[in-house]
């Protein structure tokens, strides 16, 4: 199939037109190949304005939270049917857009979309935990009343999405606000608009309505605005801790509710006596995968003292003959390129730093031969501190430290110091690595291995990884507001 790419004349589609942007320029470029893909023309601040007041209209005006459950289910439904029919065109952009390596894009980058979106339809029309109405029983009080609760939609939604997985990131926000009622100003990160605008045009093709899902693209400026406009009810935000505390601030002065998916050092652990041919595998695909793009990457690989040199052995030798990376659109590629060359370089300085303060690169560590894009080869270290920049800060990079440790209490303290808690992956005899997983401050915690992704739980950060949650119940509940009314009996 021939890579497909949108229309990328008109990247601004508010109240239901596609419009050319009147902000900066931007090239999209495919990060495997450093080819462009694509220049095109950002939405300046005043468009940026003009789509939070047309969500803001088609809200007042009850254009969708007006319809019944069963109708905006219908919607979702047939976007992800959409979804479903376009999913190799999608695949295929994401692995030209992003560089994930097209195995991924098919799967996770596009499938699970397909899902999340259909499990928001059946939240539209289940309703909320609790209902769109809850009556509550009376109390027996000195004056008795009757009391319901009313959960309605929050109103306007601003959602801002990373480049790393542009699709499903659109589906984790976007998908449940529909759901709910809301109505949303989307603004995607520069490095994933292509792959946005294919959603987008799917979402007008499936019947929502003008003015209830309206695109913006660009730079920080536009985030500016939908952060800090009057008519923005709630901002939704996935990106760096630095972008996340631009939201909150600006977000500060209207008293917005906000949620934030911001960075993660996530940790493995491996206890005494695992089974390590069990657990170095997927051990590192789970920093690998997606170039180590992703926040939920377990960078940090805590081992035993007793089981280190066979542990680095058999870690070093997976990376090396079961880890391919290269070209991102064969199908036995596990590893594609970073984002950008000065992503690269951001990174490839974290290794020199680290090496010149006694480091010791294992494997990898270098840019593979004969590519012409932003490769750079699954790196493994040791010889470090748990308190060096390489452990403590979000590389987002196919990188990960090997730390030694002598008990599981000295274990738990280096997995728990980290100012994120995002993720995590215990290895062990499984009584005793639920009960080390019940000690690490993180949202989630795979243990031996943990399972399939779930809509219907929530992803939450603890300490800087993040303010509320998405997905789940939980996630569901974030784009509701709670009125209660009450009257004497």
């Amino acid at each position: 199939m021939t890579l497909t790419l949108p229309d990328s004349s008109t990247t601004t589609y508010v109240d239901g037109t596609w419009r050319e942007g009147r902000g900066a320029s931007f090239t999209s470029v495919d990060p495997g190949t450093a080819a462009t893909l694509a220049t095109w023309t950002g939405s300046d601040v005043e468009q940026a304005g003009e789509a939070v007041l047309a969500a803001r209209r088609s809200f007042d005006a009850r254009v969708w939270r007006g319809r019944s459950p069963q109708e905006r289910a219908g919607v979702l439904r047939r976007l992800a049917a959409l979804m479903e029919e376009h999913h190799e065109e999608l695949a295929q952009l994401v692995t030209a857009e992003v560089g994930s390596p097209i195995a991924l894009a098919r799967s996770l980058q596009t499938a699970t979309p397909v899902v999340n979106v259909r499990w928001a339809a059946d939240r539209a029309e289940a309703g909320p935990r609790g209902g769109y109405r809850e009556e509550l029983p009376p109390l027996e009080l000195p004056f008795p009343a009757a009391s319901v609760l009313l959960r309605e939609p929050i109103g306007v939604v601003a959602a801002i999405t990373p480049y790393n997985y542009p699709i499903n990131m659109i589906a984790w926000k976007v998908a449940p606000a529909l759901a709910a009622g809301c109505s949303v100003v989307l603004l995607p990160s520069p490095r994933g608009t292509l792959c946005t605008l294919a959603f987008v045009r799917l979402a007008e093709e499936a019947g929502v309505p003008a003015g209830v899902l309206n695109l913006v693209t660009g730079g920080p400026e536009v985030g500016q605005l939908l952060s800090s406009h009057e008519a923005v009810d709630m901002v939704t935000f996935t990106g760096s801790n630095a972008v996340g505390e631009a939201v909150m601030t600006a977000a500060a002065p209207t008293n917005k509710k906000i949620v934030l998916e911001l960075g993660g050092k996530s940790p493995t652990v491996v206890l005494p006596g695992a089974d390590l041919d069990r657990a170095v595998g997927p051990s590192m695909l789970r920093f690998c995968r997606n170039a180590g793009q992703g926040c939920g990457a377990t960078t940090r690989i805590l081992v035993h003292r007793d089981d280190a040199e066979a542990f680095v052995a058999k870690a070093v030798a997976f990376l090396t003959d079961h880890v391919p990376t290269g070209d991102p659109t064969l199908a036995t590629t596990e590893v594609g390129p970073l984002i950008s060359a000065e992503h690269r370089t951001r990174v490839e300085g974290y290794l020199e730093r680290a090496v010149a303060g006694g480091a010791r690169v294992l494997v990898g560590g270098t840019r593979p031969e004969g590519l012409d894009g932003w490769f750079l080869m699954p790196t493994l270290v040791d010889g470090v501190g748990a308190d060096d920049e390489i452990c403590q800060d979000e590389l987002f990079a196919p990188i990960a430290a090997v730390l030694v440790y002598d008990t599981v209490d000295e274990a738990v303290a280096i997995a728990n110091n980290s100012r994120y808690g995002l993720n995590a992956l215990v290895w062990g005899e499984p009584e005793e690595a639920l009960a080390v997983a019940g000690r690490l401050e993180s949202g989630t915690v795979a243990v031996n291995g943990g399972g399939a992704g779930r809509p219907d739980v929530p992803w939450v950060g603890a300490k800087q990884s993040g303010v509320g949650m998405e997905m789940g119940e939980d996630g569901f509940a974030e784009f509701f507001t709670v009125k209660h009314l009450q009257w004497p009996l």
